[in-house]
């Protein structure tokens, strides 16, 4: 038989994989008795996970709703899975969580065998993501390594390349990391320049934790995400507001554009398209591939552009 605590954590495996385990089922999967495994459920309760029974001929035991999330276990194969999904949120394929996807693929990773972690690798190498407004692509092991150092209050060390300058090593003390637009910002205290600065992470390279721990400083911002939006500011290409008839059902429209527009219906075969973008290519490139008669309302730039287009591509006689 197997100690106390591999058999709960075995317990634990089979409850998860199951809505319902008949009692007598479960004691035989674990090898005990039924007293024992009442034993090993009362464990599991101590342990905060919800565990109900049931009596009679139909009796068993079921994992059931708790007020707080308990510690899971899960197997090798869902381990991978965990990794490669958050990856990919963490790359922005679900736009507004992608701060926790980190956090979650950071707690995932930190204890994964290498083994498991070769496996994430080897399917890393051979995905490619088809995003059409992808940001620059990101290694995830750079981002784990950020965010264990700012969750751990860790000293960073790492080569940097700012705008139009030679790339040069930095050594700071990590606050924050700031998924904004298409890009990931870390927002920390740089201790060769005695002052706050934002990175972006696809100009870092090779993040390198230190070992030194620090007192975190007061940042001199409302949140992290406010100190990096100051930052670029200035920098920030002018946003355009679009706005456009298209003469096509919204539900048409709605599936080509996706979360990139908002579409509002304006009739029974026509609809309003919304864009906020900083390049007009982008919203071009879109109404060209609704195969739809349309009319630009907003800015008059676009106009401009898709008549210079339509001038470029028509046949010359």
């Amino acid at each position: 038989m197997a100690n106390t605590s591999s058999r709960t954590l075995r317990l634990l495996s089979l409850l998860q994989t199951h809505r319902h385990w008949p009692g007598p089922e479960l004691a035989s999967r674990l090898g005990v008795s039924p007293r024992t495994l009442r034993r090993d459920v009362d464990r599991l309760r101590e342990l905060g996970y919800p565990v109900d029974a049931s009596r009679g001929v139909e009796g068993g035991y079921q994992l059931a709703a708790g007020a707080a999330l308990p510690p899971l276990v899960v197997d090798d194969d869902e381990a991978v899975a965990l990794a490669v999904g958050m990856q990919a949120v963490a790359q922005g394929a679900v736009a507004g969580i992608e701060e926790a996807g980190v956090r979650a693929l950071t707690k995932v990773v930190q204890v994964m065998p290498p083994r498991l972690r070769r496996r994430v690798d080897a399917l890393r190498a051979v995905t490619v993501p088809a995003g059409w407004n992808a940001g620059p692509a990101l290694d995830p092991d750079v981002l784990i390594v950020i965010a264990q150092a700012c969750r751990d209050d860790e000293r960073l060390e790492f080569g940097y390349a700012a705008r139009d300058r030679e790339r040069g090593e930095r050594l700071v003390e990590p606050h924050r990391l700031v998924p904004m637009g298409r890009r990931w910002y870390l927002v920390a205290y740089d201790l060769h320049r005695h002052d706050w600065r934002s990175f972006r992470l696809d100009r870092l390279t090779a993040p390198r934790r230190t070992g030194a721990r620090f007192r975190p400083r007061d940042l001199p911002a409302e949140d992290a995400a406010a100190f990096v939006r100051a930052g670029i500011g200035a920098l920030a290409p002018p946003r355009h507001d679009v706005e456009v008839l298209v003469h096509a059902p919204a539900e048409r429209v709605r599936g080509s554009v996706g979360r990139w527009g908002q579409v509002e219906e304006s009739g029974a075969e026509a609809c309003t398209l919304r864009m906020t973008v900083d390049d007009l290519a982008w919203p071009g490139m879109v109404l060209g591939s609704l195969g739809a008669a349309f009319e630009v309302r907003s800015p008059p730039e676009l106009a401009t552009m898709l008549a210079e287009w339509a001038t470029r591509f028509a046949p010359r006689g």
